[in-house]
């Protein structure tokens, strides 16, 4: 049987995989998907081995206690496990170590690289949207695809650019499958991470881009009615510095009618950073 498409029907399917997350079609060799699960069981084998050596060797602190078939930690432990990571980290550097060594993610163990900044350092303001999509998994990035483009036009319209007045993270290091969305168990087990770089960066001024940014830093819901107020934000040190939400890039991109309001925010952004 024979499927006959139309141009339309076309365009509206390939929209489809890449919204779903489809990167290729076909790929230059055949890839034994058999082997690669061989090889992954072989390699948590090891690693099961490794622990359970390293938890049997005498040690001044020991990791927390994993199965001896090498199963991840129940959601519970792994996020006091993150709480206690993140807390132990001084600089920012410290923190990136902390977490590109941390393993009790799922996404780890699927992304390519671990995605946590870009951007100056020392920039008055910090830019935190939600997780990595698959440029930015490749290049080690937050916001370098098409949304990151466009993230890009909307900093320099009021005189902010990433190379040396504005820094950028994401509540999630690591690309979720498919681009999918983040469960909140997820996001439960990265916000430690996140709320640390945050305090560690003491930015004047913290950007929320997106919905889940929003909901899990400010605890607000509701995109459309957070956005484009200036609000206290309290770091983790007592400190208090102001925040914003925005729309997600890739929102505009979908709704460009919406670039009036995110507008708006940027010249809010400009004005209270006092460009």
């Amino acid at each position: 049987m024979t499927l006959s498409l139309t141009p339309d029907e076309i365009e509206a399917l390939l929209v489809f995989y890449r919204d779903a997350g489809v990167d290729v079609a076909l790929s230059e060799e055949a890839v034994d998907r058999f082997a690669e699960a061989d090889a992954e069981l072989a390699r948590r084998r090891e690693a099961a081995a490794a622990r359970a050596a390293e938890m049997a060797a005498p040690a001044v602190a020991r990791p927390r206690p994993v199965s001896a078939e090498g199963a991840p930690p129940s959601p519970d432990s792994a996020v006091a496990a993150a709480r206690d990571a993140a807390r132990n980290a001084t600089s920012l550097d410290a923190l990136k170590a902390i977490v590109e060594t941390f393993d009790g993610c799922a996404l780890k163990t699927t992304a390519s690289k671990t995605v946590f900044e870009d951007g100056a350092r020392d920039a008055r303001i910090m830019f935190v949207g939600e997780a990595p999509g698959r440029e930015e998994d490749l290049e080690g990035k937050p916001f370098v695809g098409r949304s990151g483009q466009l993230l890009d036009r909307m900093l320099a319209s009021v005189g902010l650019d990433r190379a040396t007045n504005a820094y950028i993270a994401n509540i999630i290091p690591w690309r979720p499958p498919g681009n999918r969305t983040p469960t909140p168990q997820e996001i439960a087990i990265c916000e430690p991470f996140i709320r640390r770089q945050i305090t560690l960066k003491a930015p004047e001024l913290l950007v929320c881009v997106g919905a889940p940014s929003t909901e899990t830093l400010l605890g607000l819901k509701g995109i459309m009615k957070a956005r484009g107020r200036l609000m206290p934000f309290t770091l983790e040190d007592g400190r208090e510095i102001q925040a914003i939400a925005t729309l997600h890039p890739a929102y505009l991109l979908r709704s460009p009618i919406a670039k009036r309001q995110t507008w708006r925010d940027m010249l809010t952004i400009r004005k209270a950073l006092g460009m």
